[in-house]
């Protein structure tokens, strides 16, 4: 039986002027609601470890709460099929999952990183869980909302939003905690601060969001979409406590015959047994997930999952999605706790060169990408973008090996916007600067490249379920790499380990030589197609 049930379908989008402004408007501020978690369960959050004296090798694996980013497309399809009362599907879930996340971040803000670490791990990966679900929401409400023509200018003006909430988040969160040169507040203040202004995007959501034209309900078994979704759930649940019984031992006889002899000291040989541990358990929960969607029947993600794979090439493109940004990604996974501990650069240096300058650099490395990519087209600047990006972590390198003061830097004056502040003059280092500079502006060109081709390949093949299952699969280099990333520091050094980062690069870049005519097909648009018919 069909569930296919429209909605009451309200009344048609103005085209006048003010009414485009406002949509613009909402797109911006929801890319702000949507961005501000992020640096909340990963750069920040680092800084707070690092403030705690967390070891880094902790602080990597700590990185894996990021993991709802990467999964979001498997409760993607509930969250199109259920509408919840009073504010209709998209608005509804806005709503909830914005006070949920102001409820998790609170949560976070009472609990201690360093005496109990277990359970703060807990909090972040739900404050993930909740922000990728709203990530979700925000996808489908920005799309359901903005006609084809807006589209353009709106999603840049989300991108903008986006980066504006990091700014603030990733920078300006630095800048509050120092002691010295800002306000010298707690990371539990910053966090209720960021829960407050998560309940102000609710209340928003709830009362100022446009309605939708429409919205059906898709045409799926609402009661098989959650029995399978369930079954998945507990297929997981599974996976991780045998992992938990299972991996560790395992691992520790796997790898005892390396360590005897062996002159790494005994708590990194511990990090790599542990790090062994979690591959196994990964490599035997997401088969048996799979196994438990096809016994539930979970049609909707099992649809989408085949349609994809029918396409040609589609594996090809989904090992190039991982890869692109795999070397960014392992030199930018523990970017923060470098900067503050090996480098021992100030909170407030860091916040004011690699948060505030770093975005809008990256906002600007955005706009250049895309102006740039009129003239290059999609290969040729996926291409020339991506090799930049790989240069650019030779930058890192440098700084790891020279350190401070071999460029003249500049000296921020002190200033108080209400919101942010220096008490005092602060000085940056000229090498920080250029390398937060090349890090930053290359990265921007990259992400501008890989977003438009992601784009591309949803315009042309997907359903919303599948684009969120495109974006999970985009996140994995950012999210995976952080477990390998701090053993891996911590074992070679951060010279060698920015060398790798950089070889890490290098696959993508041969593969996308390898895909150049599919590439170069998905920048045709079939309308335009001439045909002898």
């Amino acid at each position: 039986m069909s569930d296919s049930v429209p909605v009451q379908p309200a009344p048609a989008l103005s085209s006048s002027r003010a009414a485009v402004g406002f949509r613009l408007l909402v797109v911006c501020v929801l890319g702000f609601a949507s961005g501000l978690p992020l640096a909340l369960t990963g750069q920040a959050m680092q800084a707070w470890l690092s403030v705690e004296g967390i070891d880094m090798a902790t602080i990597g694996f700590l990185s894996l709460v990021g993991l709802p980013y990467t999964f979001k497309f498997l409760w993607a399809p509930l969250m199109d099929r259920f509408e919840l009362p009073w504010l209709g599907r998209r608005r509804g879930w806005l709503v909830l999952t914005q006070l949920a996340l102001a409820g998790a971040l609170m949560l976070m803000a009472t609990t201690s990183p360093g005496t109990a670490t277990r359970s703060f791990a807990l909090l972040a990966v739900l404050v993930a869980f909740v922000s990728a679900s709203q990530d979700v929401v925000v996808d489908a409400y920005r799309t359901d909302l903005l006609p084809a023509r807006e589209r353009g200018l709106g999603s840049s003006l989300y991108v903008l939003g986006y980066r504006l909430a990091m700014i603030l988040s990733g920078g300006v969160a630095l800048i509050w905690v120092d002691p010295t040169q800002g306000g010298g507040w707690s990371w539990p203040d910053v966090y209720r601060v960021m829960a407050g202004l998560m309940v102000g995007a609710a209340v928003l959501s709830a009362v100022a969001l446009p309605r939708l034209p429409l919205a059906l309900r898709p045409s799926s078994v609402a009661r098989q979409d959650v029995f399978g979704f369930v079954a998945v759930l507990g297929a997981v649940a599974v996976g991780f406590v045998l992992s938990e019984r299972f991996g560790p031992p395992i691992a520790a006889a796997v790898l005892s015959p390396w360590w005897a002899g062996s002159s790494l000291p005994a708590a990194l040989q511990q990090r790599w047994t542990e790090l062994l541990a979690l591959l196994l358990g990964i490599a035997f929960t997401l088969p048996l997930a799979a196994w438990a969607a096809r016994a539930a029947r979970f049609e909707t993600l099992l649809g989408g999952l085949r349609s994809y794979f029918a396409q040609p090439g589609a594996g090809a493109f989904l090992a190039f999605i991982v890869l692109y940004k795999l070397g960014d990604a392992f030199a930018g996974s523990l970017m923060t706790p470098f900067l503050l501990k090996a480098m021992q650069f100030g909170p407030a240096e860091v916040g004011v060169a690699n948060k505030l300058i770093g975005l809008w650099l990256t906002i600007g490395g955005a706009l250049l990408g895309g102006a740039l990519m009129f003239r290059l087209g999609l290969w040729r600047a996926l291409l020339l973008f991506g090799v930049l990006q790989m240069l650019s972590n030779l930058g890192f390198w440098w700084l790891a090996g020279h350190g401070h003061g071999l460029l003249p830097g500049v000296t921020i004056p002190a200033f108080d916007w209400t919101v942010v502040w220096l008490k005092q003059a602060t000085p940056v280092d000229g090498g920080l600067l250029m390398v937060i500079a090349l890090e930053n502006i290359t990265g921007g060109m990259g992400t501008t490249a890989f977003v438009a081709f992601l784009m591309s390949l949803c315009n042309q093949r997907f359903t919303a379920t599948q684009y969120a299952l495109l974006s999970a699969f985009a996140s994995v280099g950012r999210v995976w790499v952080g477990p390998v990333a701090g053993v891996t520091a911590e074992t070679i050094g951060w010279p060698s380990f920015f060398l790798l980062s950089t070889v890490l690069a290098l696959p993508a870049l041969l593969m996308l030589v390898w895909l150049r005519a599919p590439v170069q097909a998905l920048e045709v648009d079939p309308t335009t197609l001439v045909t002898d018919d």
